[in-house]
């Protein structure tokens, strides 16, 4: 009951902001007038901010800032020893570095180390932190320039990337960042730049305890559905959640940017019905998933959980079974990654829910602007398949969907799950799934969710896997590039091709796709697709798991 309550309130909220917040954004993206420390902001870098760009130049200024963020925390990781704040803690080595930085800039945050006892304050708050915000402002950025695609009329521009990424970053993510890190810290989490103390535990063992800006890092990581945590286990920790309101806090923050996104998509593109049409597929796949994860793990097999009514392995018990089930199913639903219990101990089933989100796209929401640019993909395709079964031309907004736009989204669909499938098979091909702690159906699923999730940019762990080895980090980190950046630029590529198209006037044999026949269309084009490309894995994976 008390975990129907804690979903309940948590979809009344998301709905009861949805709107304004939606609008909010939507004034930010489209507005015209710069405030001054935005064209500050703007002499610094030598940007024209009434200058609009072309698909490429604007998908050549993403990938030009995101290579220069990657070689300067690159570099940064490096040098740590040699930096204020940096606790003494010594240079990162060159591996895990590539790692980081490719992980922190693709909005990934997957971490093959513990961050309490590896990164110092300096590169925590100037380096991880940074990348927090503006990683998450590039996926937005995309997302919008693809919205602007759909609205133009015969336009060879999308706007203007640095404008967008100036705006969204100061305007929505930093003062959303800091309002949450004030609730935060009411909250009990730490925000200090205490150098740490040490401690005896229960062992025997002396442990060094470092407190930090943990509340900061924390708001602009679940705002920005990013999940990189100030320590190990994260939002396990009491230092970053320390109760059961502040847990239902940090999943409300991993999707209020995504749920909202919709409504600054229906209200660009003039209809806002389409925003509603695309938020309530959203809706529909993240209830069922969070049902089916809660049921699994209040229901799992074997002689403990059914003595004991739940399965109670790897759960805080300050959150109990169903809240970490929740949280389990928003962090992967998202492209968050942050965790508040140990996905390892899952049940067979419940452990599968959280792969199955990831291979979704995470598009229910998803991840701030990837998760709606994702699903503006999926129904494109479901536009098609429609189009198909009739004998029409497909349209979506009045764009029509040709050769070109069906290649461009076949591709971006078919990326993630090559990254995914090729890396878990050469990790298998090359003996490195020997790093897994346990063997059989569960060994493939250790490794087959740290490729789904370095692919999808996700950022959570399995657990049970030792990924902080040369061949691991070097994998993982062009899964993460590759999976980031590749999709990207084919969204902005589709983006382009339907800005140039003259909107067709809707007549009567124009597919309506607002309505809840489309709606349901897309959810099911949407599990096909992934049951089509995934099952075999799965089925070796945890199915064989679960069945045995």
């Amino acid at each position: 009951m008390t975990g129907l309550l804690f979903v309940a309130t948590l979809a009344v909220a998301l709905a009861a902001v949805h709107r304004p917040f939606g609008d909010y954004m939507y004034r930010v993206v489209t507005g015209t007038k710069d405030a001054r420390v935005e064209r500050v902001v703007y002499r610094l870098i030598g940007v024209d901010p009434k200058a609009t760009q072309t698909w490429g130049v604007y998908a050549r200024g993403v990938l030009a800032f995101s290579a220069v963020s990657i070689l300067f925390l690159y570099l940064f990781l490096r040098v740590q020893d040699k930096l204020w704040l940096s606790l003494g803690m010594p240079a990162v080595t060159d591996h895990i570095a590539w790692n980081t930085a490719v992980s922190f800039v693709t909005n990934t945050n997957w971490q093959a180390y513990a961050g309490e006892s590896t990164l110092g304050h300096l590169v925590q708050m100037a380096g991880l932190a940074v990348q927090n915000f503006v990683s998450a402002s590039v996926g937005i950025a995309v997302a919008v320039a693809l919205i602007r695609g759909f609205a133009a009329r015969k336009s060879t521009t999308l706007g203007n990337f640095w404008v967008d990424l100036t705006r969204i970053t100061l305007r929505i993510l930093l003062p959303l960042s800091v309002l949450a890190a004030v609730v935060f810290i009411v909250g009990g989490v730490v925000q200090n730049l205490s150098g740490g103390s040490d401690i005896t535990t229960l062992t025997g063992a002396t442990q060094h305890l470092t407190g930090g800006p943990v509340a900061s890092q924390e708001s602009i990581k679940l705002l920005g559905t990013n999940g990189g945590g100030f320590y190990n286990t994260n939002s396990a920790h009491p230092y970053e959640n320390p109760s059961a309101w502040t847990n239902w806090l940090q999943i409300f923050l991993i999707m209020l940017i995504p749920f909202s996104l919709p409504r600054v998509f229906g209200r660009m593109a003039g209809q806002k019905r389409q925003g509603y049409a695309i938020v309530a597929v959203m809706a529909i796949l993240a209830v069922a998933s969070i049902a089916l994860t809660i049921g699994f793990e209040t229901h799992g097999g074997g002689t403990v959980p059914q003595a004991v009514g739940a399965a109670m392995e790897g759960k805080d018990v300050r959150f109990g079974v169903s809240d970490s089930a929740t949280f389990a199913a928003a962090t992967t639903l998202t492209s968050t990654g942050a965790v508040n219990s140990f996905h390892d101990s899952f049940t067979p089933f419940g452990g599968m829910m959280p792969i199955v989100n990831m291979m979704l796209g995470e598009v229910a929401p998803g991840g701030v602007g990837s998760g709606l640019y994702g699903l503006l993909i999926l129904a494109v395709i479901t536009v098609f398949v429609a189009g198909l079964m009739v004998g029409r031309t497909p349209e979506y907004l009045g764009k029509k969907i040709g050769a070109r736009e069906m290649k461009l989204a076949s591709l971006y669909f078919l990326v993630t799950p090559a990254i995914v499938l090729i890396g878990t098979a050469t990790a298998f091909a090359t003996g490195n799934n020997g790093t897994a702690l346990n063997t059989g159906p569960h060994g493939l699923s250790e490794v087959l969710y740290a490729f789904t999730s370095a692919g999808n940019n996700n950022g959570s762990a399995f657990g049970g896997i030792t990924v902080n080895t040369p061949w691991w980090d070097t994998a993982l980190g062009l899964a993460m590039l590759l999976g980031r950046f590749l999709p990207m630029i084919l969204v902005l590529a589709l983006a382009g091709s339907l800005a140039r198209q003259q909107p067709t006037p809707e007549s009567e044999g124009t597919m309506p796709t607002h309505q809840p026949l489309f709606v349901g269309m897309v959810v099911g084009v949407t599990v096909v697709l992934v049951a089509l490309t995934f099952l075999p894995a799965l089925a070796l994976g945890p199915i064989a798991e679960g069945l045995s």
